[in-house]
């Protein structure tokens, strides 16, 4: 299913959230040319190893979409999720979230891996992940937009924003606009961000409890009966 035009202003979103961080190397501006002189083939390597990607496995197009999106609302488009726990840190991918969950962390390795043959120490990972998350919304049939770039990779992760930020399966409709909100983002994003999963796959442990028991009687969710909440089409 194509993605909505909302969904592209929710990336942006994201995407534009790491202006509030410091940058030790320049300043904290972010535009779409950014590498054109110090990385020319940059996207069009992104592009190439995220479409063999896709092409291989067309639901990694989600996975790398989930990766940015978890990345982003924790502490800004950083690349903190791709950080390893260390004698300093405790990674994100350790979170509730995350943990056994969030995937393409081989794609992105690949893209990396390219990009220092061609050009050394100079596109970030945070940006990778950006691009990666742009093209993958190509793929699947979504809108192109352009992406700033000039993003610095995090040198620390938050395993507690991960816990807290992030919206689960199972927090109320309130607590997850309340998330959105703090965010700056709004119910026209939330409601781009919940048409995106269709794109994707789900793990049974998310929604199990709805087909076989909600209310803890042992019965599926109530709302989920069709006889009672779909509308009923007269054949007359």
């Amino acid at each position: 299913m194509a993605l909505s035009i909302s969904f592209l202003m929710l990336l942006t979103a994201l995407a534009l959230s790491p202006l509030c961080f410091a940058f030790p190397h320049g300043g904290p501006f972010l535009f779409p040319q950014f590498y054109d002189r110090s990385c020319p083939k940059a996207h069009e390597i992104v592009k190439s190893i995220v479409a063999k990607a896709v092409a291989k496995e067309a639901r990694m197009a989600a996975s790398l979409l989930r990766l940015h999106f978890h990345d982003c609302f924790v502490k800004g488009c950083d690349a903190s999720i791709l950080l390893d726990s260390s004698k300093t840190i405790v990674s994100e991918k350790m979170s509730v979230p995350n943990r056994n969950s969030v995937r393409g962390f081989e794609v992105i390795d690949e893209i990396k891996s390219a990009l220092e043959k061609a050009c050394p120490h100079t596109v970030s990972c945070a940006d990778i992940l950006t691009l990666a998350a742009r093209d993958s919304t190509v793929l699947v049939g979504g809108p192109y937009w352009e992406v700033p770039l000039g993003r610095r990779d995090s040198l620390g992760a938050s395993i507690q924003g991960s816990n807290t930020h992030i919206p689960a399966p199972n927090n109320t409709l309130q607590t997850i606009i309340t998330k959105f909100k703090l965010k700056g983002l709004d119910l026209v994003d939330l409601v781009a961000l919940s048409g995106s999963h269709t794109i994707g796959q789900s793990r049974c442990t998310s929604f199990r409890q709805r087909l076989y028991n909600q209310t803890g009687n042992g019965l599926p969710d109530f709302t989920l009966d069709p006889a009672k909440n779909c509308r009923k089409v007269n054949h007359a």
